[in-house]
Protein backbone atom coordinates (compact mmCIF):
# COMPACT_ATOMS: atom_id res chain seq x y z
CA UNK A 1 0.00 0.00 0.00
CA UNK A 2 1.30 3.56 -1.07
CA UNK A 3 1.85 6.45 0.93
CA UNK A 4 -0.80 8.30 0.18
CA UNK A 5 -3.37 4.85 0.27
CA UNK A 6 -2.24 4.96 4.04
CA UNK A 7 -3.16 8.45 4.79
CA UNK A 8 -5.54 9.33 2.39
CA UNK A 9 -7.39 5.51 2.68
CA UNK A 10 -10.26 4.71 4.12
CA UNK A 11 -10.33 0.67 3.96
CA UNK A 12 -12.37 -1.09 7.19
CA UNK A 13 -14.02 2.31 7.83
CA UNK A 14 -17.50 2.86 8.08
CA UNK A 15 -18.88 6.00 7.04
CA UNK A 16 -22.67 7.53 7.43
CA UNK A 17 -22.99 10.66 5.09
CA UNK A 18 -26.50 12.23 6.10
CA UNK A 19 -28.49 13.39 3.40
CA UNK A 20 -26.76 11.93 0.48
CA UNK A 21 -29.54 11.00 -1.70
CA UNK A 22 -28.83 13.69 -3.95
CA UNK A 23 -26.07 17.18 -3.84
CA UNK A 24 -23.08 17.21 -2.21
CA UNK A 25 -23.82 14.72 -0.19
CA UNK A 26 -24.39 12.37 -2.88
CA UNK A 27 -20.63 13.27 -4.13
CA UNK A 28 -18.80 13.17 -0.92
CA UNK A 29 -20.62 9.40 -0.54
CA UNK A 30 -19.30 8.42 -3.26
CA UNK A 31 -15.88 10.04 -2.63
CA UNK A 32 -15.55 8.27 0.47
CA UNK A 33 -16.62 5.18 -1.22
CA UNK A 34 -13.92 5.39 -3.62
CA UNK A 35 -11.61 5.81 -0.84
CA UNK A 36 -12.20 2.71 0.30
CA UNK A 37 -14.99 3.29 3.17
CA UNK A 38 -18.74 1.57 3.19
CA UNK A 39 -20.88 4.12 2.67
CA UNK A 40 -24.11 4.38 4.51
CA UNK A 41 -26.02 6.01 2.34
CA UNK A 42 -29.30 8.12 3.32
CA UNK A 43 -32.38 9.49 2.23
CA UNK A 44 -36.19 10.56 3.69
CA UNK A 45 -37.04 7.21 1.50
CA UNK A 46 -35.07 4.57 0.61
CA UNK A 47 -35.95 5.02 -3.27
CA UNK A 48 -34.32 8.45 -3.05
CA UNK A 49 -31.26 6.68 -2.32
CA UNK A 50 -31.15 4.53 -5.40
CA UNK A 51 -28.89 6.71 -7.76
CA UNK A 52 -26.27 7.67 -5.25
CA UNK A 53 -26.01 3.86 -3.89
CA UNK A 54 -25.77 2.46 -7.61
CA UNK A 55 -23.17 5.24 -8.31
CA UNK A 56 -21.07 3.73 -5.41
CA UNK A 57 -21.57 0.18 -6.72
CA UNK A 58 -20.59 1.04 -9.91
CA UNK A 59 -17.13 2.39 -9.05
CA UNK A 60 -16.57 -1.06 -7.16
CA UNK A 61 -17.74 0.37 -3.66
CA UNK A 62 -19.87 -1.03 -0.84
CA UNK A 63 -23.02 0.80 0.38
CA UNK A 64 -25.85 0.91 2.73
CA UNK A 65 -29.30 2.71 2.38
CA UNK A 66 -30.82 3.37 5.24
CA UNK A 67 -33.97 6.30 5.54
CA UNK A 68 -35.05 8.51 8.46
CA UNK A 69 -36.84 11.71 8.35
CA UNK A 70 -34.66 13.49 10.87
CA UNK A 71 -37.15 15.69 11.21
CA UNK A 72 -38.20 13.59 13.78
CA UNK A 73 -37.49 13.54 17.46
CA UNK A 74 -35.06 10.79 17.85
CA UNK A 75 -34.64 9.84 14.35
CA UNK A 76 -30.74 11.02 14.92
CA UNK A 77 -30.08 8.56 17.83
CA UNK A 78 -31.82 5.99 15.73
CA UNK A 79 -30.24 6.20 12.74
CA UNK A 80 -26.24 5.75 14.39
CA UNK A 81 -27.68 3.39 16.48
CA UNK A 82 -28.82 1.03 12.99
CA UNK A 83 -25.73 1.57 11.26
CA UNK A 84 -23.61 0.24 14.79
CA UNK A 85 -26.16 -2.87 14.52
CA UNK A 86 -26.07 -3.35 10.56
CA UNK A 87 -22.59 -3.20 10.25
CA UNK A 88 -20.90 -3.62 13.77
CA UNK A 89 -19.34 0.06 14.04
CA UNK A 90 -19.42 3.84 13.05
CA UNK A 91 -15.98 5.53 11.89
CA UNK A 92 -16.72 8.88 10.36
CA UNK A 93 -20.36 10.58 10.41
CA UNK A 94 -21.02 13.52 7.93
CA UNK A 95 -23.95 15.58 8.92
CA UNK A 96 -25.03 17.02 5.51
CA UNK A 97 -28.28 16.52 6.03
CA UNK A 98 -29.94 20.45 6.00
CA UNK A 99 -33.41 22.55 6.03
CA UNK A 100 -33.21 25.55 4.70
CA UNK A 101 -36.19 28.15 4.51
CA UNK A 102 -35.37 31.45 2.97
CA UNK A 103 -37.15 34.24 4.66
CA UNK A 104 -36.69 37.37 6.27
CA UNK A 105 -36.66 37.37 9.89
CA UNK A 106 -40.04 39.47 10.39
CA UNK A 107 -41.26 36.36 7.57
CA UNK A 108 -40.35 33.57 9.74
CA UNK A 109 -43.00 31.14 10.51
CA UNK A 110 -43.45 29.01 13.49
CA UNK A 111 -43.07 26.06 11.48
CA UNK A 112 -40.01 26.89 9.87
CA UNK A 113 -37.95 27.27 12.53
CA UNK A 114 -38.67 24.84 13.80
CA UNK A 115 -38.21 22.62 11.10
CA UNK A 116 -34.69 23.83 10.37
CA UNK A 117 -33.98 23.82 14.38
CA UNK A 118 -35.07 20.02 14.04
CA UNK A 119 -33.11 18.76 11.08
CA UNK A 120 -29.95 21.27 11.63
CA UNK A 121 -29.81 21.47 15.17
CA UNK A 122 -31.53 18.54 17.33
CA UNK A 123 -30.65 15.86 15.03
CA UNK A 124 -26.83 16.54 15.16
CA UNK A 125 -27.24 16.97 18.84
CA UNK A 126 -28.32 13.61 18.73
CA UNK A 127 -26.51 12.18 16.02
CA UNK A 128 -23.13 13.24 18.51
CA UNK A 129 -24.95 12.13 21.91
CA UNK A 130 -25.16 8.66 20.04
CA UNK A 131 -22.11 8.09 18.23
CA UNK A 132 -19.21 10.23 19.93
CA UNK A 133 -18.92 7.77 23.15
CA UNK A 134 -18.53 4.70 21.00
CA UNK A 135 -16.39 5.83 18.80
CA UNK A 136 -14.17 7.56 21.78
CA UNK A 137 -14.36 3.86 22.99
CA UNK A 138 -12.54 2.52 20.16
CA UNK A 139 -10.47 5.36 20.18
CA UNK A 140 -10.68 6.46 16.35
CA UNK A 141 -13.58 8.46 15.06
CA UNK A 142 -14.34 11.54 12.96
CA UNK A 143 -16.91 14.21 12.33
CA UNK A 144 -17.52 16.06 9.68
CA UNK A 145 -19.97 18.92 9.64
CA UNK A 146 -21.35 20.28 6.64
CA UNK A 147 -21.96 23.69 7.70
CA UNK A 148 -22.17 27.13 4.97
CA UNK A 149 -20.60 30.19 4.27
CA UNK A 150 -23.42 31.72 6.03
CA UNK A 151 -22.15 30.60 9.78
CA UNK A 152 -19.92 33.23 9.28
CA UNK A 153 -21.13 35.14 7.01
CA UNK A 154 -25.12 35.63 7.75
CA UNK A 155 -27.36 37.19 5.11
CA UNK A 156 -31.09 38.06 6.25
CA UNK A 157 -32.71 35.67 3.40
CA UNK A 158 -31.40 32.91 5.45
CA UNK A 159 -31.62 34.39 9.05
CA UNK A 160 -32.77 30.84 10.91
CA UNK A 161 -30.54 28.42 8.95
CA UNK A 162 -27.55 30.94 9.38
CA UNK A 163 -28.26 30.69 12.93
CA UNK A 164 -28.54 26.86 13.18
CA UNK A 165 -25.00 26.76 10.97
CA UNK A 166 -23.15 28.91 13.78
CA UNK A 167 -24.73 26.61 16.46
CA UNK A 168 -23.56 22.90 14.66
CA UNK A 169 -20.69 24.37 14.18
CA UNK A 170 -20.22 25.62 17.97
CA UNK A 171 -21.23 22.20 18.59
CA UNK A 172 -18.60 20.89 16.91
CA UNK A 173 -16.17 22.96 18.56
CA UNK A 174 -17.01 22.00 22.45
CA UNK A 175 -16.78 18.68 21.31
CA UNK A 176 -13.98 18.67 19.35
CA UNK A 177 -12.20 19.57 22.66
CA UNK A 178 -13.62 17.24 25.18
CA UNK A 179 -13.03 14.17 22.44
CA UNK A 180 -9.38 14.98 21.37
CA UNK A 181 -7.41 12.78 23.51
CA UNK A 182 -10.10 10.16 22.71
CA UNK A 183 -9.05 9.83 18.79
CA UNK A 184 -12.44 11.67 17.24
CA UNK A 185 -11.57 14.26 15.95
CA UNK A 186 -14.40 17.14 14.53
CA UNK A 187 -14.12 19.51 11.65
CA UNK A 188 -16.63 21.62 9.71
CA UNK A 189 -16.72 21.93 5.89
CA UNK A 190 -18.60 25.44 5.00
CA UNK A 191 -18.82 25.74 1.24
CA UNK A 192 -20.31 28.69 -0.51
CA UNK A 193 -22.93 28.74 -3.53
CA UNK A 194 -22.65 25.32 -4.77
CA UNK A 195 -25.04 24.80 -8.30
CA UNK A 196 -27.04 21.73 -6.48
CA UNK A 197 -31.01 20.79 -6.80
CA UNK A 198 -31.46 23.06 -4.06
CA UNK A 199 -30.66 26.26 -6.06
CA UNK A 200 -32.11 24.72 -9.58
CA UNK A 201 -36.02 26.39 -8.91
CA UNK A 202 -33.68 29.78 -9.10
CA UNK A 203 -31.74 29.20 -11.92
CA UNK A 204 -34.24 27.97 -13.65
CA UNK A 205 -36.69 30.76 -13.10
CA UNK A 206 -33.81 33.68 -14.04
CA UNK A 207 -31.31 32.13 -15.79
CA UNK A 208 -29.80 35.82 -16.48
CA UNK A 209 -30.20 36.96 -12.38
CA UNK A 210 -28.69 33.79 -11.74
CA UNK A 211 -24.88 34.18 -14.01
CA UNK A 212 -25.26 38.19 -12.76
CA UNK A 213 -25.16 37.00 -8.98
CA UNK A 214 -22.55 34.28 -9.31
CA UNK A 215 -20.23 36.88 -11.02
CA UNK A 216 -20.18 38.89 -8.54
CA UNK A 217 -20.26 36.57 -5.56
CA UNK A 218 -16.88 35.50 -4.87
CA UNK A 219 -13.65 35.89 -6.01
CA UNK A 220 -13.77 33.12 -8.85
CA UNK A 221 -17.24 34.37 -10.54
CA UNK A 222 -19.06 30.84 -10.23
CA UNK A 223 -20.81 28.69 -8.24
CA UNK A 224 -18.87 25.83 -6.78
CA UNK A 225 -19.62 22.15 -8.00
CA UNK A 226 -21.04 19.27 -5.31
CA UNK A 227 -17.72 17.10 -6.38
CA UNK A 228 -15.76 20.20 -5.63
CA UNK A 229 -16.47 19.37 -1.56
CA UNK A 230 -15.27 15.83 -1.87
CA UNK A 231 -11.37 16.52 -1.13
CA UNK A 232 -11.83 18.15 1.97
CA UNK A 233 -14.23 16.15 2.94
CA UNK A 234 -11.90 12.76 2.46
CA UNK A 235 -9.19 14.56 4.11
CA UNK A 236 -11.37 15.40 7.31
CA UNK A 237 -12.52 11.61 7.45
CA UNK A 238 -9.19 10.06 7.39
CA UNK A 239 -5.75 9.60 9.13
CA UNK A 240 -4.37 12.67 7.29
CA UNK A 241 -6.36 14.83 9.48
CA UNK A 242 -4.72 13.67 12.32
CA UNK A 243 -3.51 17.18 13.73
CA UNK A 244 -6.81 18.78 13.21
CA UNK A 245 -9.83 19.55 15.13
CA UNK A 246 -12.44 21.94 16.10
CA UNK A 247 -12.18 23.74 13.11
CA UNK A 248 -13.49 25.05 9.47
CA UNK A 249 -12.54 24.62 5.83
CA UNK A 250 -13.98 27.19 3.95
CA UNK A 251 -14.54 25.84 0.30
CA UNK A 252 -16.16 29.61 -1.02
CA UNK A 253 -14.64 30.53 -4.31
CA UNK A 254 -12.79 33.11 -2.49
CA UNK A 255 -15.15 35.86 -0.18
Amino acid sequence: MSTLETIFGLHGRVALVTGSSRGIGAAIAVGLAGAGATVVVHGQSLEATAATVAAIEAGGGTALALAADLAERGAGRRLVEEVEARLGHLDILVVNASAQVNAELADLTEADFDLQVAVNLRSTVEMLQTGLPRMAARGWGRVVSIGSINQLRPKGIVTAYAATKAAQHNLIQSQARDYARHGVLLNTLAPGLVDTDRNAGRKAADPQGWDDYVRTLNWMGRAGQADEMVGAAIFLACDACSFMTGESIVLSGGY
